[in-house]
């Protein structure tokens, strides 16, 4: 499994430096980004796309909810762990999706639960998408897949047939079947459609 890389955003130094410490007892575990300020945390995240943040709920201007609300609002998508001293808002990082709630101080034990039932996610998450993706790429041949990859390598239609050794008309053919079978439209989705199931 590959490392899971983490932002942490609170506005108080001492919570960020005790999730520091207690990250770096985990194997796997990588941090990306450590911000004090929401706005450099909405930065922060939306730029380097972690795969889970730990953040605050009571910070200066923002709080962890507006912070989650802008990074989706931006497409970004990572799970959020809530770290705060005030158990009231358990309920509310629910309804936002939260991963998980933890309260301040953060316990070893606690985030190790946390953690592990993060890891199994992620094993269960890949497992679908493997899944559905061989669902998905069944439909097509072993020529279509060989061209979708080089579609998505912006190859054109004459490149692709000078490098196939068949007509540009035969690859015009296989470009219409292929976006056809996966209800695509343009060429630009067909490369987004490669790159999510793992073509290139």
């Amino acid at each position: 499994m590959k490392q899971i890389t983490c932002i942490i955003l609170d506005d108080e130094k001492e919570a960020r430096d005790r999730i520091v410490i207690l990250l770096s007892k985990f194997e796997g575990i990588k941090i990306i980004g450590i911000e004090g300020e929401p706005e450099k945390g909405i930065d922060s995240i939306t730029s380097k796309i972690p795969d889970l943040v730990f953040i605050d709920v009571e910070m200066p201007r923002l709080t962890g909810f507006d912070v989650v609300r802008e990074v989706r609002k931006n497409n970004v998508n990572p799970d959020f762990i809530f770290v705060t001293g005030y158990n009231q808002y358990a309920i509310k990082a629910i309804k936002k999706e939260a991963f998980d709630y933890l309260l301040k101080p953060v316990d070893i034990d606690e985030l190790n639960e946390t953690i592990n039932r993060y890891k199994s996610s992620i094993y269960t998450r890949l497992k679908e998408k493997k899944s559905k993706q061989t669902d998905v790429l069944s439909k097509f041949s072993e020529r279509e897949i060989e061209i979708i990859k080089l579609i998505a390598e912006y190859k054109t239609s004459k490149q692709i047939s000078e490098k196939l050794y068949i007509s540009k008309n035969t690859v015009d053919t296989h470009r219409r079947n292929i976006l056809e079978k996966a209800g695509l439209h343009k060429t630009a989705e067909l490369v987004v459609f490669a790159r999510e199931n793992g073509l290139v």
